[in-house]
């Protein structure tokens, strides 16, 4: 075997870490193969073997019969293959042939039938793609390749291009019927036309078709006959065991998630210091996968809003006078801090800097998802938070100097404003747009609708600009509650939308949602530790995504490392 399969088959395993690699290698192994990459130690070993040129005039010789015996209408006349179609070195025993010439296209036997003329039965009936329906009657009754005609997949090559119909069977005009004089040639032929770009003999990209006339044209490295077989089980050998191995990747990936999903869950309901002792060894074993590492972010974003990522912090402290014990001056229940925050919204009201709302309805027991640390209050959203959102008109565009960003939720781009890709409407649009929903900074903007829902912007410096179709959340007063916790908060709405909206509900929550949602509310002291704690450990939570990426950039360079020795063809042997 040469270097470049050495090293693959070195670091086989490395290389399906991942599902995506076990589809790149596979293309890799035909890429091997149809070079004869594969096959050197066989050459060496089996020098005897009749040559590709050889087998070439006996296929010529059989289709010549073939058109004598009229079962064939002609023996097409192909142009020589020059050396700008030549991407590689083949071996010395190796010749560069036309498709054409060495298959029988049995196109002509081909028959389309309407959906609604087929009569169900138990044949099968192929298209471009494989198999697309079952009937009553067969056309061919012998193994055959077919080639996809027509259709997206031959520029996605979501599924294979060549593939077999076996026993009896049906094929449309939407696939290409290819027989040769022997078996293993159509099973060499099935690994070529999928190991390569088959760009050039495609026509039309918007709706990709590859005529019989264009597919005749493919160039084809032709090996000895016995060679072929070689490569073909080789080949299969190597794909059986990227297979095992994936489905061995696949199960240790769902294995690892089964046990992130039932930890989290323990953590989020059970004793959080027990649990969080017994998680925290398996860190770097189990979390592994980015889909797990989102779920360990939610998960701290629920503990938080509960108030167990500070339970050692709250047995350090002692609360006011608000406590029915009536102990302790260190830290305020919140309690006292919601009665500051309805004190300052209340003078708002009264300066005429906000509306006075309708009454928020009490909170009910059946509302109340758990039970609150000592030192927390239950409040609506709405009493802490002013809640609005931009315009719903739909201003006109404008041009020039003296015009400003309108922004919606699409302008949204991790977690800032992209005002690049913003509209801009005119001053006079924009301070009526203001006087309705005037963003400082500290805000947070919120995406209400669509596949965006829960995408957020924590508003830094701002830049003057008017926002539509978007919620709005303001302090009452900079600094009450803890900055911070408006955005851990607001986090962990988006996380339950949108698990939802993932569920199939509507990707739609109106400002009364946002209104009425029920917050347990800490003491102030308390949301900065909470604000502190969930800092740190999306932090960590970093610190493993950036593992996971670097251990997937050095897969990703060794599959490239080995793609470059196929590619640019460093271990070249004869042409033939």
């Amino acid at each position: 075997m040469t270097n470049t399969t050495m090293k693959l088959l070195e670091h086989f395993k490395e290389l399906t870490i991942h599902p995506k690699n076990a589809q790149e290698l596979k293309g890799l192994i035909l890429q091997l193969a149809v070079q004869g990459k594969l096959t050197k130690k066989w050459r060496e070993e089996n020098s005897d073997v009749e040559p590709a040129s050889k087998l070439f005039d006996r296929i010529q010789a059989e289709k010549k019969k073939l058109l004598a015996e009229k079962k064939i209408k002609k023996i097409n006349i192909l142009p020589e293959i020059s050396s700008d179609e030549i991407s590689n070195s083949i071996p010395s025993t190796w010749l560069w042939v036309r498709f054409d010439e060495i298959v029988v296209n049995r196109d002509g036997e081909r028959k389309p039938i309407t959906k609604s003329d087929r009569l169900h039965g138990k044949y099968d009936y192929y298209g471009a793609s494989g198999i697309i329906d079952k009937v009553e009657d067969y056309l061919f009754d012998k193994d055959l390749l077919l080639i996809g005609e027509d259709g997206a997949n031959l520029i996605a090559r979501s599924t294979p291009i060549a593939f077999f119909a076996r026993g009896k069977y049906w094929v449309n005009n939407h696939a290409h019927v290819i027989d040769s004089i022997e078996f293993e040639i159509l099973e060499y032929l099935e690994k070529y036309i999928n190991a390569i770009n088959l760009e050039d003999y495609i026509t039309g990209m918007a709706q990709p078709k590859m005529p019989q006339k264009r597919m005749n044209l493919i160039v084809v490295p032709l090996p000895p006959l016995e060679e072929q077989k070689a490569i073909v089980s080789i080949v299969n050998q190597l794909f059986k065991e990227v297979e095992e191995l994936e489905r061995e990747t696949k199960a240790r990936i769902q294995l690892k998630e089964d046990f992130v999903t039932s930890a989290l869950n323990q953590l989020a309901n059970g004793d959080t210091a027990t649990e969080w002792a017994y998680l925290q060894p398996h860190f770097h074993i189990f979390f592994t996968e980015k889909s797990s590492i989102k779920k360990f972010r939610e998960s701290i974003l629920q503990l938080a809003v509960q108030g167990k990522l500070t339970r050692d912090w709250r047995s350090s402290v002692t609360l006011s006078a608000r406590l029915p014990d009536g102990q302790g001056v260190e830290v305020e229940h919140a309690s006292i801090l919601l009665d500051r925050i309805r004190a300052e919204k209340a003078q708002l009201i009264k300066a005429g800097k906000i509306k006075k709302e309708k009454p928020l309805p009490e909170i009910t027991d059946e509302e109340i998802p758990y039970e609150l640390p000592e030192g927390w209050v239950w409040c609506r959203f709405q009493e802490i938070f002013d809640i609005r959102d931009g315009t719903h008109d739909s201003p006109k565009d404008a041009l020039g100097p003296n015009t400003y960003p309108l922004v919606t939720s699409k302008n949204f781009n991790n977690g800032e404003i992209d005002f690049e890709t913003a509209r801009r409407i005119s001053l006079e649009d924009y301070l009526k747009v203001i006087q309705r929903s005037q963003v400082h900074s500290g805000d947070i903007l919120f995406s209400m609708i669509g596949g965006n829902i829960g995408n957020q912007v924590e508003v830094g410096i701002v830049t003057e600009f008017a926002i539509k179709n978007v919620a709005l959340f303001k302090h009452y007063r900079y600094g009450l509650p803890v900055p911070g916790f408006l955005k851990l908060f607001s986090q962990f709405i988006a996380m339950s939308l949108q698990g939802e909206a993932a569920g199939g509900a509507q990707p739609f929550v109106s400002l009364k949602f946002f209104r009425n949602l029920i917050i347990g509310l800490p003491p102030e002291a308390e949301q900065k530790a909470i604000v502190e704690n969930v800092n740190a450990l999306m932090g960590f939570c970093d610190s493993l995504e950036n593992e996971i990426e670097q251990n997937t950039k050095q897969l990703e360079d060794l599959m490239q490392s080995c793609l470059r020795e196929v590619f640019e063809g460093k271990e070249k042997e004869v042409v033939g």
